[in-house]
């Protein structure tokens, strides 16, 4: 391990999640945690002897864990660092996937989980707006049934009814969407999570939105009696949502150019190939469609 003088500093992570078993350290599965520890391990900063799955720098933590296949913008993780780890230092060892492009120093003593103040995700929902002639009827939604859904559920609730989670169930969150094409950017912020509720409460909006239940459903999901499993509603998909902020108050995250270039740079490597794929099985959707 380096003796190169330490202090507290947080940086900003930015991941691909699609290719990890999540954040959280697993001894056999690839996460995110794992790797941002294996490349610690690589510039020394770990003991190797422990190996980077069961190492972890002096006061390590990580603002939160987000689940298999989702991606972040701003995942924190602050611990007592060499003075001359840097984001781009950083970056060196990982793989494209993995951006560090930002970073604090912080007072000893912050944790990273704990003292977050705000986190806020953004789904990125793929929803039509009902009306357009050239809409996915299946996926379509009434924008206007969203967004009386959203407020429904903002505000201080018990969310036990979407959340597997047993204890800290009430949170007060804001949530909101914003259309950009065909998408809905539903935007959800609290102090923290229970665990899928963000997905759930995506899943449970859609369903109002696309007219597949009345808009009281949010009312029965928000009421104090557990639901019976038949209108349960389980989480949406992954792959669409994004730790987008975490808020730590008075911090404030130095951009990195050359690093966030670099993050830049890899993401959208990545954009591009997801954007041929996607290419390729529209075209075959298309042809059977009778459109070509």
């Amino acid at each position: 391990m380096t003796d190169d003088p330490t202090a507290t500093r947080a940086f900003r992570v930015a991941y691909d999640g699609r290719e990890y078993a999540g954040f959280q350290r697993q001894p056999h599965a690839t996460t995110v945690e794992g790797t941002l520890l294996r490349a610690l391990a690589e510039h020394g900063i770990l003991d190797r002897g422990d190996g980077p799955t069961h190492a972890t720098p002096p006061a390590y933590a990580a603002a939160g864990r987000t689940d298999a296949g989702v991606s972040a913008l701003a995942q924190t993780v602050a611990f007592a660092a060499p003075d001359w780890l840097t984001p781009r230092a950083f970056n060196g060892h990982l793989p494209g996937s993995v951006r560090v492009w930002a970073a604090a120093d912080v007072p000893d003593g912050l944790h990273a989980t704990h003292d977050a103040v705000r986190r806020t995700y953004r789904y990125h929902l793929y929803a039509p707006a009902r009306g357009d002639g050239d809409a996915d009827r299946d996926h379509a939604v009434d924008d206007d049934r969203v967004r009386d859904a959203l407020a429904r559920i903002s505000g201080e609730h018990d969310f036990h009814n979407l959340t597997s989670d047993e204890t800290g169930t009430v949170r007060d969150l804001t949530a909101t969407a914003t259309r950009e094409d065909d998408l809905l950017v539903v935007e959800v912020s609290a102090g923290g999570f229970p665990r899928a509720l963000v997905r759930r409460l995506v899943a449970a909006v859609r369903a109002v939105g696309r007219g597949a239940t009345d808009r009281s459903l949010i009312d029965r999901l928000l009421a104090p009696e557990p639901v019976p499993g038949e209108i349960g509603i389980g989480p949406a998909p992954p792959e669409p949502l994004v730790l987008w902020d975490v808020s730590y108050g008075d911090v404030s995250f130095e951009v990195d150019s050359e690093a966030a270039e670099s993050a830049r740079v890899a993401f959208g490597e990545r954009y591009r190939d997801a954007r041929h794929a996607a290419a390729a099985t529209g075209a075959i959707r298309d042809r059977i469609a009778g459109r070509d």
